[in-house]
């Protein structure tokens, strides 16, 4: 049996959409489950669209996510190099072998001839011209040229491209591993270009190529790519090698509406469509990422994974080794899956709570430390336990700042709702020298001298309450009371009744 090898090849394009990750992700957890290899390959044989830093942001874009190839550009391997614009020797020869087996053949035709012709297409009312199997005998090439003329212009040096001759009459059959079967007809297909004027390779030559030399067994990609499909397994077949099994992931759609999830999407709905937040280096716009959103990289991963594979059953958290373990190709979707921005948020909740609270206080003290508040990480596990139940990111747990230090103003609403000038004042000085006495300064034990002192006093727990969330945070909402009490310790709470009666009167 063959061995499973796998491939994420990107181009340095821009970003990685999340789209992107999500291929990745597949292709990652495919290797993983049969015991293959994870190859990253970058394709850049497109110089013209190059973007200077986009194979640097993929590379920390999957280490972010914690998908990292065992091969590929950054990673070393046996067959390197897994840059295609540093692999431009070999592909030449390939496009040549093609045309000696009659598979392919030297063009001549400049861009401004082309150009001429899809302008007379167009106006003969034929709008979509293609270089093809009918075409392709009226144009300039090694086709309709006498062979001396041909070798003359070769090494006179004019330039040229190599088109794949595309066969008449003839279906092109494949078993998609998510679609079933595929087939299209010849007619319907042009002679692309497999080799460039500028010495490059297409992306179709340089693709299979690289795909049969690094003895790729499965291609699992975008469903973008399933129109270049059958023009890879001609390619197989005029080579003569064994192609290998396809698959083509549906699309992730937008929120709202139809279409392909895009970044003008994000902007107009306000979330992140990049796993990295991202500088246009031409621009300078910058474009917002998950991992600066404040989202764990687990959290995202797991939400991308139920972002068209469906487990079977109605499990949405994920381990690693479980996504790896239950991840199957035959149960990924045919149709394209909406994008849900507040299902992503749950997911980074969950995460947030099942985090082990000194990996949570972690996170957290170097965003107080950004706003001037040092505390112990024992202090700041203890909010992180009181702050996560409400909390969808780290930085939420912020909001408790009353957990950091006294509360500078009180809310005006709640003042002017509970406060009585006096009474309430009084009432709360009671309920302090109450509180001197407890020697548990604990939930336990300042609730139970609470519920003590109401009883003392024949009063209910919404006549003083209140006033103590007030004093000790400012507000009426956020944790227990009781909580906030035992954590920010006796002494504080002391002070903070002090300073709320004389700051309210």
């Amino acid at each position: 049996m063959r061995k499973v090898r796998v491939r994420f090849a990107p181009s340095p394009t821009g970003p990685l959409h999340m789209g992107g990750v999500r291929t990745a992700l597949y292709n990652y957890l495919f290797a993983k489950k049969h015991g293959g290899d994870f190859l990253l390959r970058i394709e850049d044989t497109d110089q013209t669209r190059y973007v200077p830093g986009a194979e640097e942001y993929i590379i920390e874009a999957l280490k972010w996510c914690g998908i990292e190839p065992n091969e590929g550009v950054g990673y070393g391997g046996d067959c390197a190099p897994y840059r295609q614009s540093e692999r431009k020797p070999m592909y030449k020869p390939y496009a040549e072998q093609l045309v000696e087996k009659g598979w392919a053949y030297y063009a001549f035709d400049t861009s401004e001839d082309l150009d001429n012709i899809r302008k007379q297409a167009e106006l003969a009312k034929m709008p979509n011209w293609q270089y093809n199997s009918i075409s392709r005998m009226t144009m300039k090439n090694s086709l309709t040229m006498p062979v001396d003329e041909v070798q003359a212009k070769i090494a006179a040096g004019d330039p040229y491209v190599i088109r794949f001759k595309m066969p008449r009459n003839e279906e092109v059959r494949f078993q998609d591993l998510i679609r079933g079967w595929v087939v299209f007809s010849t007619n319907e297909l042009d002679d692309k270009v497999l080799y460039k004027s500028d010495g490059m390779p297409t992306y179709h030559l340089a693709n299979v190529v690289d795909d049969m030399t690094m003895n790729i067994s499965h291609v699992i990609r975008g469903e973008e790519w399933l129109p270049s499909a059958p023009l890879h397994v001609m390619l197989y077949k005029a080579f003569e090698w064994e192609a290998p099994a396809f698959a083509h992931l549906p699309l992730i759609l937008k929120p709202d509406g139809n279409g392909k999830l895009s970044k003008r999407d994000g902007d107009r709905l306000g979330f992140p469509v990049f796993p990295l937040e991202w500088k246009d280096p031409e621009t300078g716009a910058i474009s917002s990422g998950y991992r600066e959103k404040g989202y764990f990289p687990k959290a995202f991963i797991n939400m991308l994974l139920l972002l068209g594979w469906a487990p079977g059953n109605n499990q949405e958290i994920f381990t690693e080794q479980e996504m790896i373990d239950a991840f199957t190709i035959e149960r990924i979707g045919k149709s394209g899956s909406k994008f849900d921005p507040d299902k992503t948020r749950w997911f980074n909740q969950q995460y947030l709570r099942n985090t082990p609270l000194p990996e949570l206080a972690q996170a957290l003290i170097p965003l107080m430390q950004e706003k001037g508040w040092v505390k112990e990480p024992s202090y700041v596990e203890g909010v992180c336990k009181l702050m996560m139940e409400r909390a969808v990111f780290v930085a939420d747990m912020l909001e408790g700042h009353y957990l950091f230090q006294a509360p500078v103003e009180y809310d005006k609403d709640a003042v002017a709702k509970k406060w009585k000038p006096g009474e309430s004042g009084a009432l709360m000085m009671e309920w302090k020298s109450v509180l001197e006495t407890v020697e548990d300064f604990s939930h336990d034990g300042i609730d139970a001298a609470f519920k003590g002192f109401l009883q003392t006093k024949s009063l209910g727990m919404g006549a003083v309450m209140p006033l103590f969330r007030l004093m000790l945070t400012g507000t009426l909402t956020g944790p227990s009371s009781m909580d906030v009490a035992a954590l920010i310790g006796k002494e504080e709470v002391m002070k903070r009744i002090d300073q709320g009666v004389k700051t309210l009167g």
